[in-house]
This record gives C-alpha cells, structure tokens and sequence, in this order.
C-alpha cells in the first residue's frame, strides 16, 4: 500500500507537532506494510530533493511563495500530480490551502485522506475568503480525521460532516526516540538542577508562556524552557523584567536531550490557552515517560492527552493563580506526582502509541480504498454508521475518561 503524504512542511527542514506526528506514524506505518512518502516545501534552495528518512521517503520542491503566512507554490502541482498518481491513497495535512488547491485544481481521483490538525484562528478575514475553498476541498475528500473526540465536538467546521468524520489519536513511538546516556543526565543535574518544571514548545502566540512567567512569579518554583521561536526574545525579557530568576532557557536542544530533561523532570507544564494548539505533542512525550502533566481546558486534544486528576492537572486558560496553585499541588505532592505519571504511561500504552495509530490509518486507507472500488467490504464504515460514530464521540468528549 502506498501512501502520499502532503503537508507545507517537514523533516528535515522543520520539526513542529504536525511534522513530528507524521514522522512517527510514516515510521509505525512501515512496520505494517505501509509504504510511506512525504511531499512538502523547502524554503532551502540548495536542499536535497528527495531524503531517505526511516522507514519513508521525503520529496521537497523550493518554493519561497507566501500569502497571508500561507505557503504556496504552483510549481509544485507537476510534482504532485505525479506522485498522487503512483499512490493508493492521498494523505493531506490540514490546514494547508495549497493542499486544497492541489486537490481539487488536479481533479485527484485516488481515495484520499485529511487528518484535520486544527481550525484556523487567525486571520479571520482571509478565512472568509478561503471558507468556500475549505468547505469544497472537505467535502470532496472521503474521510476527515480528527486527532481527539474533545476537538470532534468543539469544532464547527468538523460539525459540517459528520458522515465522513472519524476519530485516531496522534501517537509516538518510544523505540523512535534516541535514549540519552547517564553522562548525558548528568551534564544536565549539574547544569539545571533538580527538581524541575519543563516546558517544551516552539514559542508562539498560543502557548501561554506571559501566564507561565506570571505564575512563575508566585511560586519562586524553577522552569526549563526547551525550544525557541517568534516569541523567543519577548518571552525572555518577560522573565527578566519581572524578576524571575528561576527561567531556564536552553534554546532548540537534540532529541536526546529532550527527553534527558523531561525524564529529570518534576512534571510537564502546557499553558496553551488558544485552540490553536490541538493536541500537544510535548504532553504525548511527558505521558510516555511517565511525566504528569498541567495544562489548560481549550476544548481540544491537550484535555484527552491530559485528563484531570488522573494524569495530571486541567486549568482554566490564562489564569496564572490556578497554574501557580496546579505547580504548588505538584511540587509538594509526591504520591500525586507517582499516580498521575504511572497513570499517564498507562494511558498512552492503551491509546497513543504509534503503531496503534497506524493500524488504525491502515484500516481507513483500506476502507476509502475499498469504496473506490466495485465493493466495499463489510468492515468498511457506511455512511450511516459514521454518523453514529460522530453522535457517540461528541458525548465521549464531554466525559472525563
């Protein structure tokens, strides 16, 4: 079975959730027999075009066309058209409206996939302009995928097919993730000392960080802030301006010493407070270290990653005296610190692993393959009994798991 993966971006030019959530099910994916490849854009003129990365291929066109943020290249549509047509099935990564022009400027007749990431927040007049387009593209594909039940129910634009919307966890696989060696865990004793908070993030508009430096400032307890972005300087002036002597800033840091740090960790802090954030990949990483976690109620994935007081603690958004009070709980509960972690590495066995996310993939390529043909199997969902399906996990995302 060969898949086609299409997103703005990817491996090795960026690492970001999305990315990241590709990368570990292309690697799952080939353990099953499935035949991975990525295409995406490169702002790198002289970058390879085509890279062997574990278990898949990526391809990448140069192209420094944007609008709006938005990536564009028309240039690309060639590429694509040949790739969709060697492919059983065409992944797209939403939201990206170049995929959507790909898709239906080319008339792509194979059966094809979107895993809906996030709803757009921002620009909000050019989602006036591009809602047309979107509602097209959603409606032709045959299957959306949504990461978590919470973001099924709290999206309007998901509410808009129930018939063809479905539901599989981003997963991650720990056999992907280099381990780090104990001189490694030592460097970093000896340089931050323990015990520790840990953020982990690209700094960006929606991921609380003003608020966490506001609690910060309540509880005198230490952060590492792993990572780095548009926000990078703002945030660390933030630290600075208000006294807060306890931040400490590694900037991007390797695999192996990201997992050193959250595995020397007291527990995972994600003050997100914007729907932007879908998911939470650095919560997925803290789950499977067993790590509890403390992050706010967006109505999205971060509260299915996260349930509260069984893997960690959920806040209201942008309330740094009910962050500060979630990091006092932690840092002075020792037995809650070992329950909600164990409980977190239950967790993510039973429902984010990579591999289970890929067989679930599998099981949808298979089916919107199968609808493409003369028969269907049995086991392929009807459009009846995905609209059911839609029913149940609206009222799964409004139950504490």
């Amino acid at each position: 079975m060969r898949v086609l993966h299409f997103y703005r971006t990817y491996l090795p030019d960026t690492i970001g959730g999305a990315e990241q959530s590709i990368y570990h099910l292309c690697r799952a994916g080939a353990d099953i027999g499935v035949e991975n490849r990525v295409f995406s854009l490169t702002r790198n003129r002289d970058a390879q075009r085509i890279v062997q990365l574990e278990g898949h291929v990526v391809e990448r066109v140069f192209n420094r066309m944007t609008f709006a943020s938005v990536e564009l290249s028309w240039r690309a549509l060639q590429t694509f058209d040949r790739l969709a047509a060697q492919a059983d099935v065409v992944h797209y990564h939403f939201p990206w409206p170049m995929a959507d022009i790909a898709h239906l400027a080319r008339r792509v007749d194979r059966p094809s996939v979107v895993t809906y990431h996030a709803d757009i927040q921002r620009q909000k007049v050019l989602l006036a302009l591009y809602r047309p387009l979107m509602r097209r593209f959603l409606a032709s594909v045959d299957r959306i995928v949504a990461t978590s039940p919470n973001y099924v129910a709290t999206s309007e634009v998901l509410r808009e097919y129930p018939g063809k919307v479905e539901v599989v966890p981003l997963g991650l696989g720990r056999a992907y993730y280099p381990a780090p060696d104990d001189a490694l865990m030592q460097a970093w004793r000896e340089r931050i000392g323990t015990p520790f908070f840990l953020f982990v993030g690209v700094f960006r508009y929606y991921k609380g960080l003003p608020v966490l430096i506001e609690a910060m400032k309540r509880t005198g307890y230490p952060v590492v802030f792993v990572g780095d972005g548009p926000l990078g300087a703002e945030i660390r002036s933030l630290a600075v301006m208000g006294g807060v002597t306890n931040a400490h800033f590694t900037g991007v840091i390797s695999e192996a010493d990201k997992i050193a740090l959250i595995a020397l960790s007291r527990a995972m802090v994600f003050p997100s407070p914007n729907r932007a954030e879908a998911f939470g990949m650095s919560l997925l990483e803290s789950a499977m270290l067993g790590k509890p976690m403390i992050s706010c109620e967006i109505g999205t994935g971060t509260s299915y990653v996260n349930l509260h007081e069984e893997t960690g603690m959920v806040v209201p958004p942008n309330d740094p005296d009910a962050l500060a009070n979630a990091m006092r709980r932690l840092w002075q509960d020792d037995r809650a610190v070992e329950q909600m972690g164990r409980r977190a590495a239950l967790r993510f066995e039973d429902r984010f692993s990579a591999h289970r996310t890929a067989q679930n993939y599998r099981r949808i390529y298979e089916a919107v393959m199968a609808e493409h043909g003369a028969n269907a199997p049995a086991s392929a969902p009807r459009q009846g009994q995905l609209s059911k399906r839609y029913e149940e996990l609206s009222d799964v995302a409004t139950e504490r798991q």
